[in-house]
């Protein structure tokens, strides 16, 4: 039947209607005698009609005549003012709804996850062999199968990615994960496989066992992937792949370290430069430039003038005095310690001598350079928690004192907003993933001898997030127990309030024969037969290094598994005498590894030894009280963890504690710089030293990081190439486009 005003009003007319909806979309159709009485009215009506008194010169109305059927409805909605806010609120609901739907399948829960099938292969061939014969799934697919959503995820291609900090804004309240990490003995220059166990252990826990699990490792410096030591991507049948990604360029995070460092350094010689060569107006004048005719105070100016107790905004009313105050940083030269750094390893660059030039006025000076992952901007990095956060640490790094022994901050140079820039990109985790599809998070790569020698605490903090409550986060810590696990607890658990589970110690029969007394071991050098060949006495004198590592651990009350990493030259009776004389020592479990043969499946009995420790009793503590004085906490760790009788402070580092002490930075926590070849500080003492005093050369500050570094022994900040570097063999092959030689 048409539907129009005459058959409308027959259908009404006499209506019974309790309820009537009207959506004719005919403005003022339904007239107030054709309603029930007492009836209620929804009209749903949007129409215009011709209003000389109106400004637009119409009026809205609905499909009722509003005026003769409110007299006869019992209840009736307007137009306009009806049924539109309550559509509004009905849309939101079901946009709310809608997001919480979505939203429910980024929870932290079981992940739905694909995992790649080795096919093994005898003898194992070459890492970069394996990593090529296995496609990396879409690293969007691997983002969305552990709960990020398409907006916290930035692709560089197709194998790795960005992940946004707002990832751990939208999980803060959702519970962490158990925190596992590996460490291991006192290694020889060959690596014990900490970065192997760490990805086998994690294909373990996912592939295997079906855990959430994340692997957080450091990112690779080019020093050691171009020098000695190769990559740090796991080896054989437990890496991140692709390889070649991983140990190169990665994001371009190290090369925005040192681009900041170098800003830095050439900021600290400029200003001196500057300020040698200019009076106190000529310098005034152009630190606070007339623009438009205007002079203004930068926002870091501001600070500046704030720390001075100055507390005027306009330019033009400072004095004399106030004004040599602010443009004189008075930098002692002989005082600078930030140095300029560089991703290599180059022996020639340890001392070098700057402002050679003609155009410098006569101004140089003593100075050297530190390989980048040495930098303080790189232990900022890593123990930052937020943007916010890194800008303030930036901020508050101190590169020398003035010449009356205040501390002269990267903010007082006016640098801090440009290096937040050039670190914004750099502060998101890396994600990539292993041979059989589980997550790795590379972050931040500090050297472990040279500085704090852990991943980011940005990173950790994420994947606990990501795991859930049942998870597993295993991280790594570089070089041995004394070395990087030290630094793990009393600096990085310290800052980021996160308490592990459970510590990995990994242990190699070669490493321990060597501690036993065995021949010296060297890079490219055939090992001698004591290697090869069964020697059980030789074993057992070695295990003391292993003991006292685990006794180190043990020291912070969490429970040890110690993860006996397999070599093919190995016996049976070799890897069972290791797995007893750790249990005497006090570990919880000593299991037999065989993940660079196997993957997941050869870390299989390790993997459940840490589930059963991480649900063991733990007491975790520090080694010290920060609060102690600068030499004592020294002490602490040097005799506590390395063994030494006592310390012994050169006149530069006694000088230096008394220095930071006086500038309030004496309650920072402590980051040994020390051979990572030897408990002690001679890299030829092997075993469990005996008998030493640790000899203290120097202390320097990394104030932003948070942490005073002593430089034990002969420790240097910038390695050396050995004679027959890893360059030798990396190429490329033309046609296929292909890296050749990378380990």
């Amino acid at each position: 039947m048409e539907w129009n005003k005459k058959t409308a009003k027959e259908s009404l007319l006499g209506s019974k209607a309790d309820i009537l909806v009207v959506a004719a979309g005919k403005a003022e159709m339904v007239k107030g005698e054709w309603i029930k009485p007492g009836a209620v009215v929804i009209d749903c009506g949007i129409n215009y009609i011709p209003d000389s008194t109106k400004a637009s010169g119409k009026r809205v109305v609905g499909d009722v005549v509003y005026s003769t059927a409110k007299e006869r409805a019992g209840y009736i909605t307007p137009v306009p003012g009806g049924v539109g806010p309550m559509t509004v609120a009905m849309l939101m609901q079901s946009t709310v709804e809608s997001a919480q739907r979505f939203l429910e399948k980024f929870q932290p829960g079981k992940w739905s996850i694909q995992y790649n099938q080795l096919t093994l292969k005898t003898p194992v061939p070459s890492d970069i062999e394996i990593s090529r014969s296995y496609m990396p799934k879409p690293i969007g697919q691997l983002a969305k199968e552990i709960g990020l959503i398409s907006e916290e995820v930035e692709l560089y291609g197709q194998t790795k990615a960005k992940v946004l900090l707002s990832a751990l804004k939208r999980l803060k309240d959702k519970p962490d994960g158990k925190y596992v990490v590996v460490t291991g003995i006192t290694p020889t220059p060959l690596g014990e496989g900490k970065s192997t166990t760490t990805m086998g252990l994690a294909q373990a826990l996912g592939a295997h066992l079906h855990q959430n699990v994340f692997a957080c490792v450091r990112q690779p410096s080019q020093g050691p992937t171009f020098g000695i030591k190769g990559g740090a991507a796991g080896g054989g049948y437990s890496q991140v792949i692709p390889m070649e990604e991983f140990n190169l360029h990665l994001t371009g995070d190290i090369h925005a370290i040192t681009a900041a460092s170098n800003l830095v350094a050439a900021a600290i010689d400029a200003r001196i430069f500057h300020e040698l060569t200019q009076t106190d107006q000529a310098l005034y004048t152009r630190l606070v430039p007339l623009i438009n005719g205007i002079r203004q105070f930068s926002d870091i100016q501001i600070r500046r003038l704030q720390k001075l107790g100055i507390r005027k905004m306009e330019p033009t009313t400072l004095t004399e005095e106030e004004m040599h105050k602010f443009v004189r940083l008075d930098i002692d030269p002989t005082t600078i310690t930030w140095q300029r750094v560089l991703d290599t390893n180059d022996r020639f660059l340890r001392s070098i001598t700057i402002g050679q030039s003609p155009t410098e006025k006569g101004f140089s000076r003593t100075a050297q350079f530190d390989i980048t992952v040495a930098s303080e901007i790189m232990a900022v990095l890593a123990l930052t928690d937020g943007l916010e956060d890194m800008r303030r640490r930036l901020g508050r790094m101190v590169v020398a004192s003035s010449k009356t022994g205040e501390p002269v901050t990267t903010d007082d140079l006016g640098v801090t907003g440009a290096l937040t820039v050039l670190m914004k990109d750099a502060i998101k985790p890396n994600l990539m993933q292993t041979l059989e599809g589980t997550p790795v998070f590379v972050h931040a790569g500090p050297f472990a001898n040279i500085a704090h020698g852990n991943s980011s605490v940005l990173a950790d903090k994420i994947a606990l997030k990501l795991v859930g409550q049942e998870g597993f986060v295993v991280t790594e810590a570089g070089f041995g127990a004394d070395i990087g696990m030290e630094k793990f607890f009393n600096i990085k658990c310290r800052y980021s309030g996160l308490q592990p589970h459970v510590v990995v110690l990994v242990a190699t029969v070669r490493a321990l024969k060597m501690h036993g007394g065995g021949p010296t071991v060297s890079a490219g050098v055939p090992l001698p037969k004591e290697y090869t060949e069964e020697n059980l006495q030789l074993l057992a004198n070695g295990c003391s290094n292993l003991s006292k590592q685990i006794q180190n651990a043990r020291i912070f009350g969490i429970p040890v598994v110690v993860a006996v990493n397999v070599f093919k030259t190995d016996t049976e009776a070799e890897l069972d005498l290791v797995a007893q004389m750790a249990k005497e020592a006090g570990a919880f479990n000593a299991v037999k590894c065989t993940h660079w043969a196997e993957g997941g499946k050869g870390a299989l009995a390790l993997a459940q030894a840490v589930q059963r420790a991480s649900q063991a009793p733990s007491h975790f503590k520090f080694l010290y009280n920060v609060e102690l004085p600068v030499m004592d906490k020294i002490r602490i760790i040097a005799q506590q963890i390395y063994g030494a009788d006592d310390i012994e402070l050169f006149p530069e580092a006694e000088q230096k504690i008394i220095l930071y002490t006086k500038q309030g930075f004496g309650n920072l926590p402590i980051c040994m710089a020390k051979t990572h070849l030897s408990l002690s500080h001679d890299p030829e003492r092997k075993g469990v030293p005996k008998g030493f005093v640790l000899p203290i050369r120097d202390v320097r500050a990394s104030v932003g990081a948070g942490f005073l570094y002593p430089l034990i022994g002969t420790m240097s900040t910038m390695p050396g190439l050995p004679t027959r570097p890893c360059f030798y063999d990396i190429d490329l092959d033309p046609v296929t486009e292909e890296v050749n030689g990378l380990f």
